[in-house]
């Protein structure tokens, strides 16, 4: 009888343990389930949940690229979007953040948009800022292969992973942890950028631009040499007071040929005169973009500067508010943001990062633009030919001193 009961008992108690082992594996199933389609949103469907899940097992050993050298690279990138008028894909935003996570090290170096650069895989001279575009021209997630190939061209590293976020999902990010601070010395104004007229149309640029007279400015069309009878005369007064282009020659008077009548958009972004007071101001997404974006009245390279800047503000505010020491709240963060974030990170390199954060805690990170200034690594080349524009090209016309400076950086 003793035995019948032992093994009736046993045969029970099997059963209890067997269904606790489904129920948890259906919730680490469904854990899984969630987190990865989050995950593949972000990865532009390559997350892989079976993959993932055998790198989150006990005793599996997970390391990043670059893990073992002591340096992991991520090339960050920001841009409006794809199938977002202005061009959606140019980047305008690009970085490379370099992490030793033994030495306990960080670096975060801004690219400008318009370093003049071949793009990968071609004999196209193009400004780094389209590398993105031409490389998804050539299929989807090929714009990041190719921004990781000229980014590793111009560093001398092997850049490892890519991040991509477009303006959507920036003002996502800002509006979900509250907005952000910044504190400014001295006002803050951008008044061309954003109120800049075009030629008139029915739909977009419709409100006329005018002058402080309040006359119409038009855009004009002139003859292609001057008037013979005029070629001598300098004018005591300029010839063409409601043209805003005005003729190359310092002598002689062009003939206009036609005139195009000049209109703002009829629903500015940020306000078309975007303002900042001195001292303390509550930035939520959308005023902190137009904060980031704008560079008209400054320069590309300060600009630069204020986006490292709010990416170090929104990091102290995510430790603030426990996300990063949060996988779950890290990933309802990422949800948030739908599609608006790209990388090519899998869900278990992303778990990886985030235990390495854990191991290594908040570290200092410095921060570096490259530019033209004196003792800068960039120049501006005297002529350029006239469909490049303005362009950036390295000290030395090669990469030397850029990569040097990569490499003792941290």
């Amino acid at each position: 009888m003793r035995g019948f009961f032992h093994i009736k008992n046993w045969g029970w108690k099997k059963r209890i343990l067997i269904s606790i082992l489904v129920v948890l594996l259906l919730a680490i199933g469904l854990i899984f389930w969630k987190i990865d389609s989050i995950l593949n949103k972000i990865s532009g469907g390559k997350s892989n949940i079976f993959k993932n899940i055998i790198r989150s097992m006990p005793g599996v050993k997970n390391e990043l690229k670059g893990e073992s050298e002591g340096r992991i690279n991520v090339a960050l990138l920001g841009m409006r979007g794809e199938n977002v008028d202005g061009g959606g894909l140019l980047a305008d935003t690009i970085m490379i953040l370099s992490i030793k996570p033994a030495e306990k090290k960080a670096s975060l170096v801004s690219v400008p948009r318009d370093l003049y650069v071949t793009v990968p895989e071609t004999d196209s001279r193009q400004k780094i800022n389209a590398v993105y575009y031409y490389g998804e021209e050539k299929g989807k997630g090929q714009g990041m292969e190719n921004m990781k190939k000229i980014l590793g061209e111009i560093s001398g590293l092997s850049i490892d992973y890519a991040v991509a976020i477009n303006f959507a999902g920036f003002e996502s990010l800002v509006n979900a942890i509250g907005g952000i601070d910044i504190t400014l010395d001295a006002p803050f104004i951008e008044s061309q950028q954003f109120h800049e007229p075009h030629i008139c149309d029915s739909a977009v640029f419709t409100v006329p631009a005018l002058n402080e007279k309040g006359q119409q400015i038009y855009e004009c069309k002139y003859s292609k040499k001057p008037r013979s009878s005029m070629k001598k005369i300098i004018p005591t007064e300029d010839p063409y007071p409601l043209c805003v282009n005005k003729p190359e020659a310092k002598v002689g008077i062009f003939k206009v040929m036609a005139q195009y009548p000049l209109c703002y958009n009829n629903n500015e972004e940020c306000s078309g005169v975007f303002k900042l007071e001195a001292g303390t101001n509550h930035l939520d997404g959308e005023t902190a973009l137009c904060y980031a974006r704008s560079r008209y009245g400054t320069t590309d390279f300060d600009r630069a500067k204020r986006q490292q800047e709010i990416i170090k503000i929104v990091k102290q505010k995510l430790i603030s508010m426990g996300t990063l020491t949060n996988f779950t709240k890290i990933n309802a963060l990422f949800d948030s943001l739908d599609e608006n974030v790209r990388t090519d990170m899998d869900g278990w390199e992303m778990k990886r990062f985030f235990d390495l954060y854990q191991e290594i805690g908040d570290i200092a990170i410095v921060q570096k633009v490259l530019e033209n200034s004196d003792d800068g690594l960039l120049y501006h080349p005297e002529e350029s030919s006239p469909e490049a524009g303005y362009i950036l090209l390295p000290r030395g016309d090669n990469y030397d001193h850029i990569k040097e400076m990569f490499a003792n950086i941290i």
